[in-house]
Formats: structure tokens, C-alpha cells, sequence
């Protein structure tokens, strides 16, 4: 079996003085970068980090996560990077049902390392970024194959967690079929890498991709403020963007602010989210070039379809599915009407997970026989995906996922609501934003901004609706359900 570790290692002795990445205003060489990796293995092995054991981290993209994955994977073992502000309820039931031996939060979450240690989770605290763990010990948890890479995590539409183990082969597969897909790409191009680790899109495409095929990277912790940003591209020399679409929004009113703009601009490649075509006139009036849009799902790791360059781009399409997938269509008595060229997308290839982390019941629900069900209606034009519709009722803020029942559960938590429901209404800056329509509890008193000031103590920043309607019943079906398409076309 091919490891990732074992590839990037043997490409970063190969290259050993070369730069690697760019980190706060220096670069990187690859040398540097596999001493943080070494230090990172003794640290781990020295806490009893073991094979088959998982490590979760809480950290802003920096070299320490790269370094972290690398040392993990060394030792046969597993990370799962989280999102620091994804509410601790969340948090909490992700890492129940990821059991990882430790989590690793970065400087300044004391706090939140007091909540976890509460719950009997280890926890180290980074002292950088850019340095080695300080010493600590893992607890003993139930071993996973090896094989196993990454685990990323969101919840289900249910609000309950839910995990996507993917692989070395996985990951591999993916990073190799992108780079041979955006056939733009050459070695010693700069990619961005400022989308959270979290997100499998950032973490496969601008961590994993340069490393396993030699290019470097520019590293951001944060791309907020975006003119700071702005000018971190612009003194790396990054040459390949890599964005949601609501950061490329950003990046062009801190352009017209007088940020410095990027040299030698090649390639803007986004995903993630649907993308606006008036915004890709935007990026083209602003930086000279147009955007390369793509599609993907973390349960295959995470791309499923690109556009290869700017001659075949296809604007308002994700481009063809790249190499190595089987694809079909079908409909919702899963027939296959892929002859038809529509449908719900399924896909098969050596990118997909096998099934959600110690999930049974929902992986049934997703996969059948090798093939994983997207979810997304679709259609297939002239050889390019479009993707027409979401089957389900998530909503894409700003190109992260928010699911509407895990909202929901969190609002019905409060005394006053009596039920609510969250449906995702357009956004001309972040696709969408969810708006929820509350029913009280009768004589029950509350204003919209303590319902939004209440979530936001629950939840991360992007999931709070940011309007609330009160209604006194909503509209049903026949069989007791909420018309959610009803309660979006109130304005």
C-alpha cells in the first residue's frame, strides 16, 4: 500500500534546501519542515501515540498541522483536524465518536481545553504554531487500521456527528487525479493554502496536493482581514489561488481598497460552493483572469469534478469528473436514468471512503455496493457536471456546510421557542444564509436579537441565522411534514 508519508518524506529529502512553504513573512525549506516533522514523531511516540491510535487537532492552518499529519502517520496512526469553533456541543459529540487519544487546540483555547479535559479528553496546548508539542500522554483507545489517514467530521443532517475516514489510498488518489486534472499546474507553482484544515477541499488540494507533487505553498493561519491576506500572496509569490467563492468576493474589495495585488497570477480554483457567473466577471475585471470551478464531497476526499483549464472551462459548470470515477444517475425510485443525462449523481472510485467512521446506519443509508450517493441532483452537459439542486436541505454559507436540524436543536433548546426551522435564503456575498421562523410557546416573550444572541453562544459564527421570523403555524404536507420550499419563498 502506497502512504502519503512515505511519498512527501521521500520528496522533501530529495529537495532538502529548496523552499517549501511560506510561513509568517519567510519561507520555509524542505528541510526545515522535516525537522519539525522528526520532532513531532519524538514528541508523539514519547506520549505513547501508537499505531492505530487518532490525534485530533484544533489549529489554524500552520506547519505544525502538516507536521503533525506527517508524524502521526509515521507512526501508524491517524489526525482528525476540527473546527476550534464549531460549539461545544458539537465538538463534544464528534470527538465521542471520533475517540481520538488526545486533541491538540492551539494557544489561546484554555478554555476550551478546560471544558474538554471535563470530559476526559487529554489536551496539549501548542506553544506555536511552527514549534514542537510540549510533552504530554495520550489515553488508550480502541486501535483502527492503519490504513486509515484522516478523519474529517461534520454532523449529519440529523445534528448528530458524523465522520469520514479516508485513506492514504484515498488521499493519494485525489491529490495525484487534481494535479493531472488542472493541467495548468508545474512543478515550483506557489499554491494558496488558507481554506481551514478542516475543510477537506483546503486540506487535500492546497496542504496535501503541493506536497506530494512538489509544490510549495503559501500558508495563512487566517485570511481574515483580507488585505492582509492581499499582501501576504503578494510577498510569497503565490501564483494559484485556491478559494470559496465568498473569499474571492473579499479579495476584490480589498483590491479596490489598494491591497497589493498577486504577480504572475496563473490560476483561481474554487469549490466548495456554487459559484455566482457575475462574480467570475468580477475576479476577471480585478485580477486579469477568470475562476477554474470544481466539485467535490469529503466522502471523496474531495474531488469529484473540475474545470481543466481556461480554454476548456465550461463558465456555470464544474467541469468534467476527473479520472478514475465511475458515475450514474438516478432517480428517486433509484432507477438508473443516467441515459437521460439527470439525476441524483452516484459515484465509485479510489477516492471514495468505504462508509462513515463506526456509522452503519448511515452508511447504508449513502452507500450501496461500492457507490456512494452525493446527494446532489445533477445534469451532464456536453461532458461537464452541473450541478442543479441540493437533495437535501442543507444550506452553503460562504462555502461551509450548515445543516438546518443541528440549528434547529440548538434554538428549541431555548425556553421561549416552542419550534423553529431553518432554511437556508440567498445571499449575494455568501450564497446563502439561514433565517429561521420560530413558533413561540404561548405568552412566551422574546426578541429576535436574544434568539440570535443565544445561538451565537452555541454555535460557529457562520451557522447563526442571521434573521428570525415569528409565525404562528407553519405550512405542512399531507403528512405532517414542514414545507420547507414554502417557508424559503417568504421573503
Amino acid at each position: 500500500m502506497e502512504r502519503l508519508e512515505r511519498i512527501i518524506l521521500a520528496n522533501l529529502r530529495q529537495e532538502k534546501e529548496k523552499d517549501c512553504l511560506w510561513w509568517e513573512g519567510k519561507w520555509w525549506t524542505c528541510s526545515d519542515l522535516l525537522n519539525l516533522v522528526e520532532d513531532s514523531e519524538r514528541v508523539l511516540a514519547g506520549a505513547k501515540f501508537t499505531k492505530g491510535s487518532r490525534i485530533a487537532v484544533l489549529l489554524p492552518n500552520s506547519p505544525l498541522v502538516l507536521a503533525l499529519s506527517l508524524a502521526a502517520w509515521k507512526l501508524g496512526g491517524a489526525i482528525s483536524p476540527l473546527n476550534a469553533k464549531s460549539g461545544l456541543p458539537s465538538l463534544i459529540g464528534t470527538l465521542q465518536l471520533i475517540e481520538p487519544c488526545a486533541v491538540v487546540v492551539a494557544p489561546g483555547l484554555e478554555e476550551l481545553k478546560t471544558a474538554l479535559e471535563e470530559k476526559g479528553v487529554p489536551v496539549v496546548v501548542a506553544g506555536s504554531l511552527s514549534t514542537p508539542l510540549p510533552a504530554f500522554t495520550v489515553r488508550e483507545t480502541a486501535p483502527e487500521d492503519d490504513s486509515l489517514a484522516v478523519i474529517f467530521a461534520t454532523s449529519g443532517t440529523t445534528g448528530l456527528p458524523k465522520a469520514v475516514p479516508l485513506t492514504h489510498g484515498n488521499l493519494l488518489d485525489n491529490s495525484l487525479v487534481m494535479y493531472e486534472s488542472l493541467n495548468l499546474l508545474e512543478p515550483g507553482d506557489i499554491l494558496l493554502n488558507v481554506l481551514p484544515n478542516f475543510h477537506s477541499f483546503g486540506y487535500t488540494v492546497a496542504g496535501l496536493m503541493p506536497l506530494v507533487k512538489k509544490l510549495r505553498q503559501t500558508i495563512l493561519a487566517s485570511f481574515l482581514p483580507p488585505l492582509e491576506a492581499m499582501k501576504t500572496i503578494h510577498d510569497s509569490g503565490t501564483n494559484v489561488i485556491v478559494a470559496v467563492p465568498t473569499m474571492l468576493y473579499f479579495m476584490t474589495v480589498a483590491a479596490g481598497k489598494g491591497a497589493p495585488m498577486p504577480v504572475n497570477l496563473k490560476m483561481i480554483v474554487t469549490g466548495g460552493d456554487r459559484l455566482n457567473v457575475q462574480l467570475d466577471e468580477k475576479v476577471k475585471g480585478v485580477f486579469g483572469i477568470g475562476i477554474i470551478e470544481g466539485y467535490g464531497l469529503t466522502e471523496c476526499s474531495p474531488v469529484v469534478a473540475v474545470n481543466r483549464n481556461y480554454k476548456e472551462r465550461r463558465l456555470g459548470t464544474v467541469g468534467p469528473i476527473v479520472r478514475g470515477y465511475e458515475w450514474k444517475f438516478l432517480n428517486d425510485r433509484n432507477e438508473d436514468v443516467t441515459e437521460s443525462g439527470e439525476g441524483v449523481l452516484w459515484v465509485k472510485g479510489p477516492s471514495v471512503t468505504s462508509g462513515y467512521f463506526r456509522d452503519p446506519v448511515m452508511t447504508d443509508e449513502r452507500f450501496a455496493g461500492g457507490w456512494f450517493n452525493t446527494g446532489d441532483y445533477v445534469r451532464m452537459d456536453d461532458g461537464c457536471l452541473r450541478i442543479l439542486d441540493r437533495v437535501t436541505d442543507i444550506i452553503i454559507v460562504g462555502g461551509f456546510n450548515v445543516y438546518p436540524q443541528e440549528v434547529e436543536a440548538i434554538m428549541n433548546s431555548h425556553p421561549a421557542i416552542s419550534e423553529a426551522v431553518v432554511v437556508g435564503m440567498p445571499h449575494p456575498v455568501n450564497g446563502e444564509v439561514p433565517k429561521a421562523f420560530v413558533r413561540l410557546h404561548e405568552g412566551a416573550r422574546v426578541t429576535p436579537r436574544e434568539i440570535i444572541d443565544f445561538c451565537k453562544k452555541h454555535l460557529a459564527h457562520f451557522k447563526v441565522p442571521r434573521s428570525i421570523e415569528f409565525i404562528e403555524a407553519f405550512p405542512l404536507s399531507s403528512t405532517g411534514k414542514v414545507l420547507r420550499r414554502m417557508l424559503r419563498q417568504q421573503k
